[in-house]
């Protein structure tokens, strides 16, 4: 039985479920080592980290280079060995300028002597997080939540882990490709994750159209009476929490809550598999698994590249531009950040970098909704994209919020459905920051009032003390 939810679409043709056919069957090459790599502080939600080299040391490969900023944060590791050459901002694939650690590679890939193997079975709960923790891992599928933190705030309230295999969005490879060639990182990471959390299910869910990972998974689980594998419906997006959760368990997610609330962690693939190498190993995060494709891309692959390498440099290990891009983005076509210059570096968020050509990038000057409904029939959360979308345009925003503004995953299926091709998405984000900065605004007033009316309280007081006095 494969398992599913309400909602969702099928992007793709019918000789090409999920436009995957042009890497998932190519193995994962290495890339060779950049000149210089260009570490953000922030590669992470929460709090960027804090720099604690300087211009011209020197470093190693796996060390350090910037502190937590607090307890929503990861640490940064410097992903090869040389000279800090610039502490600066630097272009992020989120489109920004972020505060970046630059380093100069010298080509030795000499190891930090922090990085060496760690005995789990000996180690306390509280050691294997702060190991964790200490890494920098974070969400491989794209959030970049710290994995230190979903994993203490989950403890004694989930009793359910899950390995997000679903790789739902199309063109992206590179979870496959690990299941295939490396699974006993992903299955070792399950493992150990379910012992830190104490829990009796441990969930792998690999959508249908990875059938060929299997036959080597249920291997790997069949001594763990814990583990299982459930298979998926091949549907977008399968592997958004809220709808894995519900197609794994049955259970929801509540609104404004998080999975922890429904009693489930929900870990990626290459997540699980840090996890694995950290303990293993003693590496913390310094390369990402990264699918090249797009309709202008001379040769589609799957590549291994340092953190901080420049998405340059993988384009031209694909052979470059076979003509000229229209569309650039980090990310899959649902979900990835549009980019406007190939100097932005692998982050820890990066699974997948597209570039299209042609008549792919399909706009129309002045889109206008003909009520078909069809978006509200592909929303994975049950909402109503047709009012969202006019009440965000005419900022009516508490109507907003009632329609559920805030819970919209920004998934795209709405958008891809779109006769009408509204860029849906793009007037949900533009809404929800509205919302946030509003409430921020009333958060701020209100807080000037309680100081303010403290204040008052406190004159008045010393002024009847001092009237008592006299």
């Amino acid at each position: 039985m494969a398992y599913s939810f309400r909602g969702g679409i099928h992007p793709g043709t019918h000789a090409d479920p999920g436009y995957k056919s042009a890497t998932n069957t190519k193995p994962i090459e290495k890339l060779a080592l950049p000149d210089e790599v260009i570490l953000p502080v922030s590669m992470h939600i929460g709090a960027p980290a804090k720099p604690i080299v300087s211009v011209g040391d020197t470093v190693d490969l796996g060390q350090p280079i910037a502190e937590a900023g607090g307890f929503v944060s990861a640490p940064v590791h410097a992903t090869v060995s040389g000279k800090v050459k610039a502490i600066e901002p630097r272009l992020h694939p989120n489109g920004s300028k972020v505060l970046s650690i630059v380093i100069e590679n010298d080509g030795e890939d000499r190891k930090h002597e922090s990085v060496h193997p760690y005995d789990f079975a000996s180690m306390s709960n509280e050691e294997r997080i702060e190991c964790i923790r200490s890494a920098g891992i974070v969400g491989h599928g794209g959030a970049t939540f710290p994995t230190h933190v979903k994993i203490q705030s989950g403890i004694g309230k989930c009793d359910t882990v899950i390995i997000n295999a679903a790789e739902c969005e199309p063109y992206i490879t590179s979870d496959h490709r690990l299941l295939l060639e490396r699974p006993e990182e992903t299955i070792g990471g399950l493992k150990m994750l379910a012992d830190i959390m104490g829990v009796q299910t441990a969930i792998i869910a690999i959508e249908e159209n990875k059938k060929d990972t299997f036959a080597k998974i249920e291997e790997l689980i069949a001594d763990d009476s814990r583990l299982k594998l459930y298979p998926l419906t091949c549907k977008y997006p399968q592997g958004a929490e809220k709808q894995l959760i519900n197609a794994c368990t049955g259970r929801e997610v509540p609104s404004g809550k998080l999975p922890a609330d429904a009693g489930c962690a929900v870990f990626n693939v290459d997540t699980a598999g840090a996890v694995y190498r950290r303990f293993t190993t003693g590496m913390p995060v310094i390369r990402r698994i990264v699918t090249i494709s797009g309709s202008a891309v001379a040769e589609p692959k799957n590549l291994e590249a340092r953190i901080g390498t420049p998405i340059e440099k993988l384009i031209d290990a694909c052979g470059g531009f076979k003509e000229a891009p229209n569309k650039l983005l980090a990310g899959g076509p649902m979900m990835g950040n549009a980019q406007f210059s190939l100097d932005a570096p692998v982050v820890k968020g990066t699974n997948a970098f597209l570039a299209f050509a042609g008549n792919e990038d399909k706009r129309v000057k002045d889109p206008q909704c003909i009520r078909c409904g069809k978006c509200i029939n592909a929303c994975p959360m049950h909402l109503l994209p047709i009012y969202m979308n006019v009440y965000g345009k005419q900022e009516d925003l508490d109507n907003a919020v009632d329609c559920g503004m805030m819970d919209c995953i920004e998934c795209g299926s709405c958008a891809y459905v779109c006769p009408a091709r509204i860029p849906l998405v793009a007037q949900f984000r533009l809404t929800k920051g509205k919302i946030q900065a509003k409430r921020a605004a009333e958060r701020a007033k209100a807080e000037a009032e309680k100081k303010k009316a403290e204040a008052e309280a406190a004159a008045k007081a010393e002024a009847e003390k001092s009237a008592e006095n006299k």
